[in-house]
């Protein structure tokens, strides 16, 4: 009787033992988990970009003068060669004072002199040229009959030659003085009141290339010299995009890589492949006030007009070139990794529902998720973003399961 009664006195200390043991456990620490996965991986070299008209196409003033008021306005069509896009009016000539006026009166009566001048000296040149034509015709027949001797026959012929060289020089020398005239009567010429009102136009610019009017210097009429440029012409859905890479994330990636674009305004990100990657880079100051060497790429949109409406010249966007991708890649949030004793750690959720710490080696990483290379297999459980209280074999629990 004392046995059995000694017996159940120990059994009942033993639980209520386990009792206290049990209450003065610590709880389960609560903590966020994520899966282990394979599959897709893709690393990307992200960056802002801003679109822009492949094919610009300016057009310019080809003489000084008088520039008309814009005969179209932004955002009109135009087809290549038939509709005009701009007049200009030739400078039309200043009016002369009384002293200019008679300067030029004075250049005029001294070039008629001087015509005059060169008239006379070309009938001299004829009348010689026909004294030694006679010449030579008269001691070819005395030579022919034995009279005269070739020795004069030369001498006649080059005459005639020297004679046909002088006429040349006056007919020259007059065509200068019927030209210097001309110049100085132009000088003479008053402005025509009509082309100064702007009832002609000399000159029309038609559109060089079928597109949009992009945009017009000035729609008023201005005076303008030559090459000063007036409007530009291109097709607003033949889009490219232009962005500045850092010089180092540039040798990342090659033309012929994808790139998706976001951030444009759509609902859908657009398709894109890098074109082009300019040769040299440029210096360019950060917002930080920090040098950096940057270079330029150029992106052809592969989506359609269609699935970017709206879409225009000089819009931002935001680009994600693809530098790798891997199919069947092993991956680990990145928000599960920390380092210790200059390894890479994860902790793993074991069987029992402790946190072990784990070992891992990492390969390529991306902004979300890194390549493990060993450590950790598909279906692994591991903990996200650990806290102080998360230590090697503490129990854990998932947060979601106390919600």
């Amino acid at each position: 009787m004392k046995a059995r009664t000694l017996i159940v006195g120990t059994l009942a200390l033993a639980g209520l033992g386990a009792l206290v043991a049990w209450g003065f456990r610590p709880d389960p620490v609560p903590v966020d988990l994520a899966e282990i996965t394979q599959g897709e991986m893709t690393l990307t070299v992200n960056v802002d970009g801003k679109t822009r008209i492949r094919e610009v196409y300016e057009v310019a003033a080809p003489i000084s003068g008088r520039a008309s008021r814009s005969p179209v306005e932004v955002g009109d069509r135009v087809i290549a060669g038939k509709t005009v896009v701009a007049m200009v009016q030739p400078v039309a000539p200043e009016l002369l004072d009384v002293r200019s006026r008679a300067g030029a009166e004075a250049a005029v009566a001294e070039a008629e002199a001087a015509l005059q001048v060169t008239k006379s000296q070309v009938r001299q040149a004829e009348e010689d040229l026909a004294y030694a034509i006679n010449q030579f015709d008269r001691v070819t027949a005395l030579v022919e009959r034995r009279v005269a001797t070739t020795m004069r026959l030369e001498d006649v012929t080059q005459l005639r030659a020297v004679k046909s060289a002088s006429l040349d020089a006056a007919l020259s020398g007059q065509a200068m003085a019927e030209g210097a005239l001309a110049r100085a009567r132009a000088a003479l010429i008053e402005p025509d009141p009509e082309t100064a009102a702007g009832g002609a136009c000399c000159v029309d610019l038609h559109a060089p290339a079928d597109g949009t009017v992009l945009s017009i210097a000035s729609v008023s009429e201005r005076p303008v010299t030559m090459g000063t440029p007036l409007l530009t012409v291109g097709r607003p859905d033949d889009l490219e995009i232009v962005a500045d890479l850092l010089s180092s994330d540039a040798v990342r990636v090659a033309p012929g890589s994808r790139a998706v674009v976001e951030r444009w305004g759509g609902g859908q990100p657009l398709e894109a492949i890098l074109r082009k990657i300019e040769p040299s880079a440029r210096t360019k100051v950060s917002a930080l006030g920090i040098e950096e060497q940057r270079v330029d790429v150029v992106f052809d949109l592969l989506s359609p007009p269609a699935d970017r409406p709206g879409l225009g010249d000089g819009f931002a966007v935001y680009l994600r070139v693809v530098e790798w991708r891997g199919s069947d890649v092993l991956q680990a949030p990145i928000s599960a990794l920390f380092r210790s004793n200059g390894g890479w750690f994860v902790f793993r959720v074991s069987p029992e529902g402790l946190a072990m710490k784990i070992p891992v080696t990492l390969g390529r990483r991306n902004g979300r998720t890194a390549e493990v290379l060993s450590g950790l297999s598909p279906g692994d459980k591991v903990v996200t973003h650990p806290s102080d209280r998360v230590q090697d074999a503490v129990e854990i629990v998932d947060r979601t399961a106390l919600e």
